[in-house]
């Protein structure tokens, strides 16, 4: 006989779990921070350049690559993939002067890319992505040479520890070792540091902004700036173009659109144990966390890809918060279409407004390398006060 009082205790039960798990879970709602920034969009183009489609056939191949390897394998040729990268990086071709070096960044392992006129004082920490669990300073060359050459700063790239063999924990304290090292060592030996920047793609960009936030609470030198490139910033997933840009997001669609079909409630309880730390922890999603008191935050993304509206969340919060952060955004393109430069021109555009916005943070006159009229001019109140 079937018992009511007890069917009802348990439904009881299981909606007030999923409630919690909800509330608990999820964190407070962003969506005041969903509003669209119409000064975003870089240039005139209205659709990606041509070479595009270059990029994405590499992409693709990539992706067959990874597909085709054994279950087991799969970790391994993912990281395998992203440590070849998708372009041979131009500038470490012949005899150009840029240097490798590898560093122990305080019990961290790295290297410091350097042009030739690299400032050994100015540096720039860079965290790459790679979802947490693949990625490596060797994989992102073609991002970490440009960014010698934009910047003039010696860069020092990280390879922390990844999952699943390591915690998220250990991930942000190597991160942290990173920032707190850099500020007392230069390429060629300690040295204090004159300015800092801090720097990161995708996971790596969501790294970047969580140490700007950190570094401010721990009473550390800021950074002078922070450039952030598709960065994911809510490990929620409740920005609207997560799922409104599935389709176009042609890195990040195809490996997420299994579990956006999973119920909520399951898709946040998967995070908090995968990362063992609540969704909406400031130290894995930045956005949740207190913008005030950053350093400039330049943040670039594709209007294509679904980490377009953790962007925009970001900026937006941050801004009305009375922090100085500004986004970029371009049409159609891959995430972290920088990895394709130099086959992209949007890369070369990207990578130019990186080097303005650096100029910009120390007090130099911008300079622009190769002026074109699909390249949007600076305007002097880029990083004036909101």
């Amino acid at each position: 006989m079937l018992d009511w009082t007890f069917l009802a205790g348990l439904l009881s039960a299981v909606f007030v779990a999923w409630l919690l798990i909800r509330v608990f879970l999820q964190g407070p709602t962003l969506r005041v921070y969903d509003q669209r920034l119409p000064d975003s969009r870089i240039g005139s183009r209205e659709r990606a350049s041509p070479a595009h489609q270059e990029a994405v056939r590499r992409l693709e191949q990539a992706a067959a690559e990874i597909r085709a390897a054994p279950r087991k394998q799969w970790l391994a040729t993912v990281r395998r993939v992203m440590a070849r990268g998708f372009v041979e990086p131009p500038l470490l071709a012949d005899d150009t002067g840029y240097q490798i070096l590898e560093v122990d960044a305080g019990g961290v392992p790295g290297e410091w890319v350097l042009a030739p006129d690299s400032d050994p004082r100015r540096r720039l920490l860079y965290l790459h992505g790679g979802s947490f669990i693949s990625g490596c300073p060797r994989g992102h060359r073609a991002i970490t040479t440009r960014l010698a050459q934009v910047t003039a700063a010696a860069v020092l790239a990280l390879d922390y520890r990844l999952m699943p063999e390591h915690s998220r924990r250990d991930i942000i304290a190597d991160c942290q070792m990173g920032y707190r090292w850099v500020l007392d060592h230069g390429p060629t030996g300690p040295a204090p540091v004159r300015e800092l920047f801090v720097a990161g793609d995708s996971a790596g960009g969501g790294l970047a902004l969580m140490l700007a936030a950190w570094a401010r609470d721990a009473g550390l030198p800021p950074a002078r700036g922070v450039i952030a490139l598709s960065p994911g910033v809510d490990l929620t997933l409740s920005s609207p173009t997560i799922k409104s840009n599935l389709k176009t997001d042609l890195v990040l669609g195809p490996s997420l659109k299994g579990f956006l079909r999973v119920p909520r409630s399951i898709q946040l309880l998967i995070v908090w144990s995968l990362n063992r730390m609540v969704p909406s922890n400031p130290l894995i999603s930045p956005v949740f966390g207190d913008l005030s008191g950053l350093p400039p935050v330049l943040v670039q993304a594709s209007e294509a890809e679904m980490m377009l509206g953790d962007a925009r969340r970001y900026v937006n919060k941050a801004r009305a918060a009375g922090s100085r952060a500004e986004l970029e955004t371009w049409p159609d393109l891959l995430h972290v279409w920088h990895l394709f430069e130099p086959i992209l021109p949007e890369a070369g555009e990207a990578f130019e407004r990186i080097g303005r916005f650096v100029a910009r943070c120390v007090g130099q006159p911008e300079h622009v390398e190769h002026p074109s009229k699909n390249r949007a001019t600076p305007r002097s109140a880029d990083y004036a006060q909101p």
